[in-house]
């Protein structure tokens, strides 16, 4: 007698390489080790973009000019890949995390809005367009991300939650009296409650991605800043270079040592084969 389950392992398999359009995201799948390289990736982007607009002294303006160029570059690579690639990925993350330190700075200080105008105007921003693409495709799951439209959908919704998240940590740091140590908790305690959500409860996948998305940016925006700020504000006085190229080379360790494979679309085929 044939073994179903081993049937419908086959039936998976060739349907993979009949469509693999239809069944790879072009993002990874969601990992502990992506959200080890998230949170790594987020501290770099707040040390990456310090490092340009205060230590080589670019400005805000100048350095969200830079990393914006270096995003839209990134992002239009990744979306006429034909498959997932880490490292491009990875690469664009972290571009989307430095602009999203430098714009969240701009908005912050430079347009004379403070923390808590910054923060609400990119909430706002956010669920715009996480619910335009809603409306338009009927999810913002990001397993379905293997089209252009799509994908131009994530990286925008993506560069959102960086941008906010940063803008959040500022506040929670500085408007809210924590501190970087105590910002670091408060995000990371939050991280936790969605984690025990996603473990024992049924509360929608899609919901805590995107939550835990978001608190993951301000997560290591306070990390970075505790690194990098001066010990009369709550830091460690690291040199803002030097902390960068000890986590980029961590960043690049994990993605050696991590397996990274592209996350499964929830597509016929593949429900038929379950």
């Amino acid at each position: 007698m044939n073994n179903p389950l081993t049937e419908a392992t086959q039936h998976r398999a060739n349907d993979l390489n009949r469509h693999p359009e239809f069944l790879l995201s072009k993002v990874p799948e969601v990992t502990l080790a992506f959200w080890i390289i998230k949170i790594a990736a987020t501290t770099l982007g707040e040390t990456g973009g310090d490092s340009v607009t205060m230590t080589l002294n670019w400005g805000y303006l100048a350095g969200t000019a830079l990393f914006l160029i270096l995003l839209v570059v990134l992002v239009i690579a990744q979306i006429f890949a034909k498959k997932f690639h880490p490292f491009l990925y990875w690469a664009t993350i972290v571009a989307s995390t430095t602009f999203g330190t430098t714009m969240a700075d701009f908005a912050d200080r430079s347009l004379g809005i403070g923390y808590t105008g910054g923060s609400t105007l990119l909430l706002v921003c956010l669920l715009a367009v996480l619910g335009l693409w809603h409306w338009l495709e009927g999810t913002i799951s990001v397993n379905t991300v293997t089209t252009p439209k799509v994908e131009a959908f994530y990286w925008i919704a993506i560069t959102f939650s960086q941008t906010l998240g940063t803008a959040l940590g500022d506040w929670i740091a500085d408007t809210g009296g924590l501190g970087y140590q105590g910002g670091a908790l408060v995000f990371a305690a939050g991280l936790a409650a969605f984690a025990g959500l996603y473990l024992w409860t049924n509360v929608s996948r899609v919901f805590l991605f995107w939550s835990a998305f978001i608190l993951t940016r301000p997560l290591g925006a306070t990390v970075g800043d505790f690194l990098d700020k001066p010990v009369s504000h709550g830091g460690l006085a690291f040199s803002r270079p030097l902390a960068s190229a000890v986590i980029a080379a961590f960043i690049l360790a994990c993605l050696f040592v991590l397996p990274q494979r592209a996350g499964r679309h929830p597509g016929r085929v593949l429900e038929a084969a379950d």
